[in-house]
Parts: structure tokens; sequence; C-alpha cells
């Protein structure tokens, strides 16, 4: 079945697949300025997205990419939407529209690559292999074929093992798995071998922690930036190798920035990405973690001021031009109810002072769900968090 010719002209408005904070983030910052926002939200994800007064409908999209393909389709005629921007908020949704970006580009316009281009940063094995050949620093890593190849790994302990994708696991969302030594190594890839695709699993070195993560946000054409920034993940959930940041804050670093730029120039990216370094304590180099080529989740911290990622990928699917724009030092970014037990633990460890999370508290910031023109998402957040993971279990 085709989807159909596109429209010229565009700017209808905008799908947004998922539900959560991420998608909540896309969901205002499109609704406030007038455009007509839908989300999509795939069973058992999030819902507070949903819950913005700034969505106009809520549907429920398939699990399997056929189903999708012609639940969109069939959508696309019902409701006239050919010309409106596609904005998939999760790993899974962008694999399904990397995979699929020729048909899919035929009705909608779309804020994410083609699979050509996704699979680099959605296979983290791809990912250090790019970052080889850009000579850019990164991880010792191994990716044993089988238990008996664990002994290939030639990096240090502690490492972590985990999966080169992110396919649906059969235990609760993790991220990595901590091995403190060989001994440790093949005990946990017995546990979790079974878990992912197999081949999959990786050993990757586990870099020190000196005070967050960095990361450079942008938005690209044909991978150059044309709204970009660098920030510092100050803290994340968990702490060790978290799966979402819970404070953010811009700063000034050229050597991440020109690294970030680096890569992404390789890809040759259009449309949004977040590139994820860490800097080695050991040897003093920032070192390449992750791609994201989707919304991210502080891609908000700076809507008010002018800064807004969302809004600007929008007009960049529509074919608006505006000038290229650095992100500022100093913006800032809390999602309080995954920050809050995060300091606690923090706090008992002695790494955070009350004082100091205090006045973060107190600073100017960007908040990932509360907002006093759209208060019901954070009201909701955590009875429907709840609702959410009842719903995976039953399914």
């Amino acid at each position: 079945m085709s989807l159909g010719p596109g429209r010229p002209g565009g700017g209808q408005g905008a799908l947004v697949v998922g539900g959560d904070y991420r998608a909540l983030g896309v969901v205002r910052s499109l609704g406030r300025r007038g455009i007509p926002v839908w989300v999509l939200r795939p069973e058992g994800d999030h819902r507070v997205a949903a819950l913005s007064r700034f969505n106009r409908r809520t549907l429920t999209l398939p699990d399997d990419d056929a189903s999708r393909l012609a639940f969109l389709g069939e959508l696309s005629a019902r409701e006239n939407l050919a010309g409106w921007t596609v904005f998939p908020t999760a790993d899974a949704t962008a694999a399904f529209v990397a995979r699929h970006h020729d048909r899919l580009a035929e009705t909608f316009r779309l804020t994410t690559p083609d699979w050509d281009v996704f699979r680099w940063a959605y296979d983290k094995r791809l990912t250090y292999q790019l970052a080889a050949a850009l000579n850019v620093p990164h991880p010792t890593v191994c990716t044993p074929r089988d238990r008996d190849d664990l002994d290939r790994y030639a990096g240090p302990f502690p490492a972590i093992l985990k999966p080169a994708t992110k396919p649906r696991l059969k235990v609760p969302a993790v991220k990595a798995w901590p091995v403190r030594d060989r001994t440790e190594l093949r005990r946990r890839y017995d546990e979790v071998a079974a878990l992912v695709e197999p081949g999959t699993l990786m050993v990757q070195e586990l870099i020190p922690d000196i005070g967050g993560q960095l990361s450079v946000a942008a938005l690209c054409r044909n991978g150059q930036p044309l709204m970009s920034g660098v920030a510092v993940r100050a803290r994340q959930y968990p702490m060790d190798f978290g799966r979402s940041s819970t404070y953010v804050e811009t700063v000034v670093d050229p050597d991440v920035a020109a690294l970030g730029r680096q890569v992404l120039s390789a890809l040759r990216l259009d449309g949004l990405a977040e590139v994820e370094f860490k800097r080695d304590p050991r040897d003093g180099l920032c070192k390449l973690l992750d791609i994201n080529v989707r919304v991210w989740g502080w891609h908000t911290i700076g809507a008010a001021d002018g800064f807004d990622f969302t809004y600007r990928a929008w007009q960049l699917a529509n074919g608006w031009p505006f000038a290229p724009v650095e992100v500022p030092a100093g913006l800032r970014w809390l999602r309080l109810t995954t920050d809050l037990p995060v300091a606690y633990r923090e706090i008992i460890s002695g790494r955070l002072t009350v004082g100091s999370y205090l006045r973060t508290l107190a600073s100017r910031h960007d908040r990932a769900v509360a907002a006093m023109d759209d208060p019901l998402p954070a009201v909701l957040e955590v009875p429907s968090y709840i609702m959410s993971r009842r719903g995976r279990h039953r399914g």
C-alpha cells in the first residue's frame, strides 16, 4: 500500500510519536505556537504528553511495522494529514521511521534520518567503528561472538556489559550491567545473553566519573549545525550510567563542540542529534559514548530563551530558512521526579551538599514536566507512569 504523494507547502501540523516527557516537550513547543499537534502513543508508553492541553488528539500506535504503515496511511487519507511533520521521540519509533523513510516521506515531513544514517547511531558497534575511522576517542570495546569469546576483551576493569542495540528486553529496562572482573563478566554474560539478540552484547570499559557527561546537541542540515550547543549532564538516573538526564546545564567547551561537529559532519545528518561524550580523568580525552538522532531528554533547555530545537526542526522540515545560532552557556534543565532521588543519594554519599542542591532548585531553569500554562501533566505524571507500567506488565 502506498502512502500517497505529499502536499507542497506543508506546515499543517505535527504527529508526535511517544507519550513521555520528551514527547511532552515537543507537544508544548509546537502547540504554544498554534501548530496542531496529535500524540501517537505506542501501547504501554507513558501518558504525560497526551495529557497536555496543547495536544489536540491522542491515538494508539500499533506495535509492528506493517501495522504502523497501514495505520499511518489510513490516518493520513482519512484526516487529510499529508504534509504534517513527524517527531519520533524514542529509539524504537525513530528506527521504524528510518527503516521506512522513503515511504513515509511520500506523505509526511520527517525530522529524523533514513536507515543509512540512523544505523550508525542505533547500533553501538557501528558507532564505535565510526569513532575509530574518524580518530575520535572512545572507550575500549569488544563484541564477543559467544561466552568463549569473552577473553577477547582487552580493556580494563571495571567494565560494563550492554546490548549494541536497544531491543525489548525481557526484564525491566536497563542500559548496562556493571562487571568488576572477568569472573563477574562471565557470570553476568550467562545471566543476560538470553535476554538480547544473539551476538549483540558488548563489553565496554567503564570511564571513571569526574562530574557528569558532556553532550553536543544540534539541529543539522547535511551535517552542518544550524543550531548547536554543549551541555554537561550534571546528574542522571541512575547516576553511574543513567538511562536519562535529570539536571543539565549548557557550557562552553570548544574541544567537545569540535568533536561533536566532526561526528555530525561525517554522518551528513539532516535533523536533530545529541552526541554524548565523557572526559576520561586517566588521559584527559573526551570519549564518544552515544549518538541520539531524535529528540533527547533535555531538548527544551533553551526554549524559553529563543533556542527551541523542536520548533526549529519543524521549521527546517517545512522549508523555512533561518540563520545558524549557538546556544549560550548558563541555561539549565531539570526533571524533578527523577532528580530528587538522585540528589538524595548524592547528598547521602557526600558528593552534593543540601545548600548546593537548593540553589539548583532556586535557579532559573526549564522544567521537564511542570508548566504554569499546562499544569495537568505534572499533576498526573506519577499516576500515569504507574498506569503505563501496569499496562506493560499486562501485555
